[in-house]
Parts: C-alpha cells; structure tokens; sequence
C-alpha cells in the first residue's frame, strides 16, 4: 500500500510504501532549486512521512539530472534582501536541515548531477549519502558574498573533514563524485542507471531491521560526535530498553526457528 502526500504545489512531494519512505524535490525545471516556501515544507514532509510508519526516508530530486541546485537564488532580491528577511530565511534553512539530521528515522540522500548549496546542506544532514558518477558538489557562498548557517557548516566538517570543508567553503571549488567518496562524504559511488537501485537495497536492509535496535545505534552515533554527555546517557537508556523488548524476543525466536524476523517496533 502507498501513501503519498504533495507540498507547496507539489514542489516537494512525500511518499511511504512498505515502511520505505521518499521525500522528493520536485522542481527538475529549475535544477530543483528551493524557493523559501519549500525549504518551510521539508520538515513537514519529514514529520508525515514519521507519523505514516516510515522506517527509512530516501531523499532525491525529481526528474533524472539533477538532486537539487540548492536556493533559488532568482528570488533573493525580495527574501533574502537585508539582514532582517535573510535571518528569517535562514532559519528556514536551519530547520530543513534539522529535520532530516534529528529525523526519528534514518534519511538516505540519493544524488545524481547538481549538489550545491543548501542542497549540500540538505546531503550533509542525511545519515547516508549515495551517488552516481554525474554527481558535482559546491557552496558557492563565498560567489554571493554570503555566510553559510553555522551548523550547516558543522554537519559539513562532520561529512568531508575539517580542511575539505574548508576548501569547499572558502574557494567556492566544486568537488566531482569520486572525490567525494575519497573524503568520506559518501557511501558509495554507482555508475549512472543504477543508482536508485543501489539505494533501495540499502533502505530495504534498513527497513526490515529492528527499530529500535536501529534508533538506539543512531542516537549513540549522534551521541559519539556531539561529545553530549546527556546525549550518550540517552542512548545507553535507549540501548537498554531493547533488551526487555517485544522486538528482541522476535529475533532470538527467528534465529532459532531459522527464518526472517519480523519486526514491530515494540
């Protein structure tokens, strides 16, 4: 059964079909680029998306080039004009990019052509990043006279490394895909054609895993990076209650009776 759900006049569209669930940028006539009002929808997709049962939530651009050109810069002259309009436009910024990085899912990114800007932005949230051999990845920032959000930024230095992130930023280079897979920020690397079924499989795996075996790994990931102490307690609280789950006694009972498990969530 698909559930499916368009934003912003269909610009971005959400999608869940067995446990598997897609958010799209749908705009392939401008590259994908977002305009202000759906860098707003994002974290709604994501939301739906959750609160439809999805375990997984692949993120790519519409058409067949292009994942996302990043702003539409055509309109910053009216929303991003002056300090005032270009803070309240950031903050929509932030809060796409906090969505897909605090996501109570995982969130895989699937790029092929344009990856630039916010739209890096958007990869670099992602927990996954999987691309084809067209992929091209930029901030170009520094051309605009512009300073990228500060934990933008951080989920950057988190992706490539300190000094690629750098690089990126302050020449405003492009950086091609093997490149890419060499500083770490991707997965892997698909030769065109066989992209969406490289990721599929992955989100397949992911979805047929337990979720709270799954949301316990990630959260102690995310704990391990940030440094919070509060953050790894919550993961070791979230670790602990897997094994009083419903869940686990499915797993054992699975291994033992030798077939795949089915998981609930509980």
């Amino acid at each position: 059964m698909t559930k499916s759900i368009l934003f912003v006049e269909g610009f971005i569209s959400a999608e869940v079909t067995d446990k598997i669930g897609r958010l799209t940028i749908e705009r392939p006539d401008r590259k994908n680029a977002l305009n202000a009002a759906m860098w707003l929808a994002i974290p709604e997709a994501c939301a739906w998306l959750a609160a439809e049962g999805a375990r997984v939530i692949i993120l790519s651009g519409g058409g067949e080039t292009d994942f996302s050109a990043g702003a539409d810069i055509s309109e910053f002259d009216t929303v991003r004009k002056d300090d005032k309009t270009a803070r309240t436009y950031e903050n929509a910024n932030c809060a796409a990019f906090a969505a897909l990085r605090e996501s109570t899912v995982p969130v895989i990114a699937a790029i092929r052509g344009i990856c630039f800007g916010g739209a890096f932005g958007l990869a670099a949230a992602c927990d996954f990043r999987i691309a084809d051999e067209t992929a091209r990845f930029a901030v170009p920032a520094g051309r605009l006279g512009l300073a990228y959000p500060a934990d933008a930024v951080a989920d950057l230095v988190s992706a490539l490394g300190a000094q690629r992130a750098r690089y990126l930023l302050l020449t405003a280079n492009e950086m091609n895909a093997p490149e890419a897979l060499e500083s770490g920020f991707l997965l892997s690397l698909i030769q065109p054609g066989q992209l969406d079924a490289a990721v599929a499989e992955l989100a397949d795996k992911i979805a047929s895993a337990a979720p709270l075996s799954v949301s316990a790994s990630r959260a102690a990931v995310q704990a391990s990076l940030s440094g919070d102490a509060k953050k790894l307690q919550d993961a070791a609280t979230l670790g602990d209650a897997t094994f009083e789950s419903a869940d686990y006694a499915e797993g054992r009972a699975a291994f033992r009776e030798k077939r795949k498990p089915v998981f609930k969530g509980t």
